[in-house]
């Protein structure tokens, strides 16, 4: 594991569930799972430069 991977965790507290999302050092934590699901995604693809396309093909052909 590296410093950029987003890791999800559940975590059980007398009040109730808690998902944490860490990033290294960095702690969020979410009362929804869906909520802390969504940003763990999007944090993930924003890290890794991972390009998201609706429409399949679309991107520009590289030039000369």
């Amino acid at each position: 594991m590296t410093g950029q991977d987003v890791q999800l965790e559940r975590i059980d507290k007398p009040d109730g569930v808690r998902w944490c999302v860490r990033l290294g050092k960095r702690t969020l934590m979410f009362d929804d799972e869906s909520a802390a699901r969504a940003f763990a995604a999007q944090l993930h693809m924003r890290l890794n430069g991972d390009k998201l396309s609706l429409v399949p093909g679309s991107d520009p052909e590289p030039g000369p």
